[in-house]
Order: C-alpha cells, then structure tokens, then sequence
C-alpha cells in the first residue's frame, strides 16, 4: 500500500484501519480519496444521490485532530462510508429514493447512522435506491438509474443498488443497504460483494423509512467477509427505541469470520436447499449459476463441511406470500405521506379541501411500483378479501419457518444460489413485474422466517459475479459469517495459487 488515492480506494476497511492508526495515512487523505472517486466516476454509474463533500472532509479532520491530541480512538475512526438513503441522517437530505421526501432533512438519526458516527466512521453520502426499497434493480428510483460497475449496461441490484455500485465501484469501502425480501444479498451477489441480512430484530430499525415493518432489516455491504462482520457488530445489538428489538447480545461475528478464514470447516453440517436450484429444481436459473454454486459447495466439502441436500417444500410459496405480506405492510406504512406533516405538498392553491390536497400530492411524489404495491396491499387488507390473501399469506410465512426448524434439526446452515440468475441489461423487466420479482427468489424465505443470511462470491458466469447464500437459524449470525469466510478464503488462496502458476508459466516462456 503506497497511500495514492487509487490505493486507498480500492483497501478494504480492515486495511485502512490498519493504515489510519499507524499514520501512514491521514482520516482527510483517505475521505478526499474517495470523493475524487466519486466526482470522477459516479456521473457514470449514478451510485449516489447526496454526498457530502465539505461536511465529510470537516469530520475526516476532526479525526485526524483529535488523533494527533492523543485521544483514544476506535479502530474505525476515520473510515469513510456510504448510507442507503432511508436511513435517516439528522441534517442530511434523506428521500427514500421518493419525490414526495424531496429536500427532506431530518431533525434526527437512525440508530445505525448514530452508531457509525460515534464509532467515528465519516459519511460519505447517501446512495440511491428503489424508492421506498421496492424494486430489485434501482430502476424504481425516482432521480436516477444506478449502473452495475462490472458492465454498465447491466443493473446493480436492488433496492440496495446504490450501496453495492458505491462500493463495487470503489466509490466507498463499504455500506449498510437494507433488506425486506433480499434488498441487501441480492445487489451484493450481483456485484460481486459481501452482503448479509442480520437476524430480524439484531440490528435496530428505529430511523429507517419503513416498507413493510415485519421484514425490513438493515446490514452490511462490504467487500470482504470480515468487514461485514466489523460493520455489523457495531451496528448491532439491543435498541429500546425499536420495540422489535432483540435484547440479546450479539454474537462475536468478527470472531467467527477469522475463524472461518482459517479454512476448517470440519464438524459443520452444510444443507443444501432442493427448492433452490437443487436437483431437480433448477428451472429460471442459469446454468452458470447453478455451475458456481455446485463449486462452491464442493469447496466447502473440501474444508471439512458435511454436506446434505435438504428439502424445504414450503420455500415454493415463498414468492406469492411475500407479495401479499409486504404489500400490505407497505399500504398502511406509507398512509403517513399525506402531504401536511412533511414531505411533498402539492395541489394547495387555496381552491381543494385536504382529501384533493393528499390525492393530488400522492399521484405526484409516489412512483409506478409504490403505486403498484399499495394498490395491492390495500385489495388484500379489504374487507372480504384478508383472509383470502393476506390470511393465507400469513399462514404459508408459518410453513416457511416450520420447514426452516426441521431443516435446522439436521444441519448447521443452509445455502442456495443468492440470485437465480446475472445481473439483467438495464430496462429488460421493468415492463415485466412478475419476471422481476423473481430476481428475489432465492432469498425470501429467510425474509419471511426473520433468519439470517449472507451472500459471498462464488465466481463468475460470463464475466459477471455469481453469489452463494448461507442461512442460518435465529441469532446464529456468526455461523453465517464462519462458512462464508471460509468460502472467500478458500477461493483467494485458489486464485492466488491460479496466478503463481501463470507467472510461472510466462517466466518459463521466456
């Protein structure tokens, strides 16, 4: 590491902690790294929707006083970072992705953004997204189209998309996006990243812009396993101010991934899911795909895992259940945007009464799908219809979980493909709903069942990156993080062996 501004870059966190704490590098060095970074490059792949330039460079400085004073700082004190924008930020435009939060700024912080700051992390900005996190390509946006750094023709992933172009792009080191139905895993896989879906209730949600409140989850995006694990510690734990919050500690995650990396898997019993790609089921998924995937469980079988295949026959329904249930969710979360307490306003000329004022300032600021969705949710919530739909919806979420308990009787952790299929070209489904909703197969069920999942990078198919899904039982975060560092270890050592042997080839030829 040279400490020039592509270096710093392209560090992951654990290295630039390791830089910032010996000094070879300064908090205001590697910050104006990256907004040089993103002033370069982001006009091209549209990954952020605010940065924040002079506050960002303000806080780098105050870190590097405060080090040079002799205070005792984090091991994460200078770090640079990139928030998905629902997580609300006192004082930072916060939208949602929507037009109807346009110029918003809020008088207060999500507890994630809070702990970030006091472990003296410096915000970047904050990255695009479905709006209101419903879209699984960040085609829903309503300020722009986020472009996969790997081809820029493809999309990124979503609705987390702007967190995982930021940091595949090497415009931040890592991110938090969130996860309803795989919001996170899915743009992690697709860009060849580290993403996990913690554990519903782990990591707090109070100050995030809520979809569907049963579901939505905060975590880490990142490029190695072990600085998911870093970001999600701190994080996580017990917050009183969600009254879904888990008051349990977390287990040591950090821990867990070196543990993995150390590439002994022996005693691990691995389950690979039947309903998810496995024999017999792999119809919608590509073959490069189905390909990685087998690699990588061979590779985990090589490090020690005992390997099963299991079946989880409810995890079918996983797609229709959840598109009644967020839905639904979503319809009444979304009520609060009436065009009066804050947000959009429009039609108040003086002429209309407030129920023309709301109806006019909701057709203006909601998008498409948010239309979509509510107008879905609200017919499964009507009377006559909830037992129908959102009843039955409830009752298959029920299986799902039961077919998680039995599978977890007999092994450790789960995996599957993270996504179906590769990223898609740009604008090839948004006409085609259904066909974009599928993009979250693979990562629903531990949605519904409020289980924790990672995706990790299992290779590529066609030149672009393929993500392998690990799933664990509630709380067993660390099992997830364990068995994909694993993975990641495994397959760098593989590569490295990969390009020895290519110099060797080459210095032979010569």
């Amino acid at each position: 590491m040279t400490g020039t501004s592509s270096d710093l870059t392209r560090a992951d966190v654990a290295e630039l902690s390791r830089l910032l704490g010996s000094g070879e590098v300064s908090a205001v060095e590697v910050t104006r790294a990256h907004l040089d970074r993103i002033a370069a490059d982001d006009g091209r792949l549209g990954a952020y929707l605010h940065v924040e330039d002079d506050a960002a460079l303000a806080a780098a400085a105050a870190v590097d006083q405060a080090r040079a004073t002799g205070a005792e700082l984090g091991p994460l004190a200078g770090v640079p970072l990139a928030l998905k924008d629902l997580v609300v930020t006192e004082g930072v435009p916060t939208t949602s992705g929507s037009k109807i939060l346009e110029g918003w700024r809020p008088p207060y912080s999500a507890t994630v953004a809070t702990r970030l700051a006091e472990a003296g992390t410096v915000l970047l900005g904050k990255t695009n997204m479905d709006e209101f996190a419903m879209g699984s390509s960040t085609e829903n946006s309503a300020y722009q189209v986020t472009r996969n750094p790997w081809d820029a023709e493809r999309i990124p992933g979503g609705s987390s998309g702007g967190s995982s172009a930021a940091v595949a792009g090497h415009l931040a080191p890592w991110s938090i996006g969130t996860d309803t139905g795989g919001s996170i895993r899915q743009p992690a896989a697709l860009t060849g990243l580290v993403g996990h879906k913690p554990t519903y209730g782990s990591v707090s949600r109070y100050g995030l812009i809520a979809f569907s409140s049963s579901l939505d989850q905060a975590g880490p995006m990142a490029r190695t396993v072990l600085d998911a694990a870093v970001m999600h510690e701190v994080i996580g734990g017990h917050d009183p101010r969600d009254s879904t919050s888990i008051d349990t500690p977390l287990a040591r995650l950090a821990d867990a991934a070196r543990e993995g990396a150390a590439g002994d898997l022996r005693g691990v019993r691995v389950g690979v899911v039947r309903e998810l790609g496995g024999d017999g089921h792999a119809e919608g998924y590509e073959p490069g795909v189905l390909a990685r995937t087998r690699e990588a469980i061979e590779v985990l079988a090589g490090l020690g895992a005992e390997v099963t295949e299991v079946s989880c026959p409810s995890f079918d329904l996983a797609l229709p259940a959840y598109y009644l249930i967020a839905p639904s969710e979503a319809s009444s979360n979304l009520a609060r945007y009436e065009g009066v307490r804050f947000g959009l306003r429009a039609g108040d000329d003086g002429s209309r009464d407030l129920d023309e004022v709301m109806a006019i300032t909701r057709e203006q600021g909601f998008g498409p799908e948010v239309k979509r969705r509510i107008i879905l949710g609200t017919y499964a919530l009507s009377s006559g219809y909830y037992e129908a739909y959102y009843g039955q919806a409830q009752k298959v979420r029920t299986l799902i979980t039961r077919d998680f308990s039995a599978a977890f009787a007999d092994v450790d952790v789960l995996v599957s493909p993270t996504t179906p299929t590769v990223a898609f070209p740009i604008g090839t489904r948004v006409d085609d709903p259904i066909s974009m909703y599928a993009a979250d197969l693979c990562t629903l069920p531990a949605s519904l069942a409020g289980l924790p999942a990672i995706s990790v990078p299992s290779g590529l198919s066609e030149g672009l990156p393929v993500g392998l899904q690990v799933m664990a039982p509630a709380l067993a975060d660390d099992r997830c993080y364990r068995v994909a560092a694993a993975l990641e270890a495994a397959q760098d050592a593989a590569r490295g062996h990969r390009l020895l042997d290519e110099l060797g080839a080459t210095a032979g030829a010569a």
